[in-house]
């Protein structure tokens, strides 16, 4: 009996083992789950967009479109879209492209302005810099209109107009491009400049025939990278052009789902449209940055290209990046604690500077919404940031490492969002969790879907990147001392991506933090972020309190941002 029932167990052990290779490993189900929710994400929302925008009850119909452009002319949302956007994308090339030069090739002054310059902007959300400006420029409560009215005798600003949006919105993408040409510029072999300049040729000419010729693609990436931003901007639009009638297609989107009764077929014939735009634009940036090997100038020289000395014109340059400086950094955020400290919004005046208080700021803290949207926003940029950079850790490991067939469409699919604009995505997913039987939509999940949807592309150039330089042969040594996939990935591979996926997590966390163009749609009463909330009070007229909140919020980034910067560096060095 005892033989039979031991036999017995050996038979089952070894029909165990037998059966045992045709179970799924942890490698299968951990990067096929991984795959499955990468195509999920990227997928799912645009197939419901397609869905919802060509088809109705009675079927097939391009309806949507006749309803979405019948009111407002498609030449108009073009017109109007295609001159903001090229002229701020002009705008911020043309400045960030003169900075990055006198920088780089010049022996400009005051350098160290630079890097507050072109990195303040951007931690600076756009919701803030956008209301800043109104402060600074609306032609019936802008400062500097009452600064020059008494000299001039009228008030020459009106940032509620065109103009004005694209001259809030190419100041605010200028660093982009300032940091894109720093790049350029110092990759460039000195050389062919120098021989031009011992051949007699001037300063000038050198610039126009050699210069210019060499950081071309540069500056052709960087206008349609600056286009494309442009196009998917929505505070600008949505605060300075909607008061005045000036329809661009973000903004045309959040009208038509605003108005009542919204009309999402509609407002997904206009997003398609945008969406096509964007997809066009990113295609041909990075069709013409392939090209670019084509006027590399890289050599294996050991050294830096002399300053070229301005002469008398290096005042005049340093007073150019001091008066940039003022602009785009001092003045907006002086006028946001200007407003801050106000009981009532007023121009400055001795009185109103007597009735200065920190009322508002007070006010601020005990506000439940404000608490709440603070820990709203903390709660979505870390869960985003720890589950994306996750995600495609893994998705970097199937795509550099893997010899899996069909690995390369993970990367394109990590990468489809990135063509997406935030309000097309907002609406995409409004498409999907409105007909989803558990109640996500207007919830803290469905802002979390986004902005991990949203930020998955550049967890991905992150992992993808850090992934490339480690050697398959440390892997590989784990392999051979028996140990599983698993033990070697979370043992081998995640410490030494560490560094990359450490950056990855701080961007995602820092731009989550103050997304608003994919929340506007998705939110609900108890559920802002600060942004949403920040948007709330503009709309009810609260200035000194959304001042206040607004420059807490900045000092926020900014310490998240050097925090971030500080511990990144000490986990890149111990990494390396």
């Amino acid at each position: 009996m005892m033989q039979r029932a031991r036999d017995a167990v050996i038979s089952m052990q070894g029909s165990g083992r037998r059966r045992l290779p045709m179970l799924p490993s942890a490698q299968t189900m951990i990067t096929g789950g991984v795959v499955v929710i990468i195509g999920y994400l990227a997928l799912v929302p645009l197939f419901y967009l397609l869905w919802g925008t060509f088809f109705d009850e009675a079927g097939l119909t391009l309806g949507a479109f006749g309803r979405a452009y019948s009111d407002h002319g498609i030449g108009t949302l073009f017109s109007n879209s295609l001159r903001f956007a090229g002229g701020a994308a002009l705008l911020s090339l043309v400045v960030g492209t003169g900075l990055a030069y006198l920088n780089v090739r010049t022996d400009v002054p005051f350098k160290a302005l630079f890097f507050a310059a072109s990195m303040i902007p951007l931690v600076i959300p756009g919701i803030l810099y956008t209301i800043a400006w109104i402060f600074l420029a609306s032609a019936e409560i802008g400062l500097l209109n009452k600064l020059v009215e008494p000299v001039i005798g009228t008030q020459p600003f009106n940032v509620f107009s065109i103009w004005g949006m694209i001259w809030v919105e190419g100041l605010h993408l200028s660093p982009i491009v300032f940091l894109l040409m720093v790049a350029a510029f110092r990759s460039m072999d000195p050389s062919l400049e120098e021989s031009a300049l011992m051949s007699g040729a001037g300063k000038l000419t050198v610039f126009r025939r050699i210069t210019v010729p060499l950081v071309r693609p540069a500056v052709v990436a960087s206008i349609l990278i600056m286009v494309v931003r442009s196009i998917e901007s929505f505070e600008v639009p949505a605060l300075l052009g909607l008061q005045d009638g000036i329809y661009v297609f973000t903004s045309r989107i959040y009208y038509t789902l605003r108005s009542y009764p919204p009309d999402f077929g509609a407002a997904g014939a206009l997003a398609i449209t945008l969406l096509a735009i964007a997809v066009v634009g990113v295609f041909v940036s990075q069709r013409l940055g392939s090209r670019g090997k084509s006027f590399q100038t890289v050599t294996g020289k050991g050294f830096r290209p002399r300053p070229m000395a301005l002469g008398k014109w290096r005042p005049v340059a340093g007073a150019g990046i001091m008066l940039y400086f003022l602009v785009t950094v001092i003045a907006p955020l002086t006028v946001l604690l200007y407003t801050s400290l106000l009981r009532f919004y007023a121009t400055p005046s001795l009185a109103v500077f007597k009735t200065m208080t920190l009322n508002n700021y007070v006010e601020v803290f005990h506000m439940d919404s404000a608490l709440r949207a603070l820990r709203n926003s903390f709660v979505l940029g870390i869960g985003a940031a720890t589950i994306v950079m996750l995600l495609t850790a893994v998705a970097a490991w199937i795509v550099v490492r893997s010899k899996v067939r069909g690995r390369g469409i993970v990367d394109q699919l990590a990468f489809t969002p990135l063509v997406i604009p935030g309000i097309v995505l907002g609406l995409a997913l409004s498409f999907v969790y409105l007909r989803f039987p558990v109640p996500v939509y207007g919830t803290l999940l469905i802002l979390l879907i986004a902005y991990i949807t949203r930020y998955m592309p550049y967890g991905m150039r992150y992992a993808s990147t850090s992934m490339h330089q480690i050697s398959s042969e440390l892997e590989e040594s784990a392999q051979v001392c028996a140990a599983s996939w698993w033990q070697s990935f979370r043992r081998v591979v995640v410490p030494l991506l560490t560094p990359g996926l450490v950056g990855g997590w701080i961007y995602i966390m820092v731009v989550s933090f103050r997304e608003l163009s994919s929340s506007i749609l998705l939110y609900s009463p108890g559920n802002e972020v600060l942004s949403i909330l920040i948007w709330e009070q503009y709309e009810n007229g609260q200035f000194t309190e959304l001042a206040a909140l607004g420059v807490l919020m900045v000092l926020a980034l900014v310490v998240m941002v050097v925090v971030a910067y500080r511990l990144g560096a000490k986990v890149g060095l111990r990494s390396e």
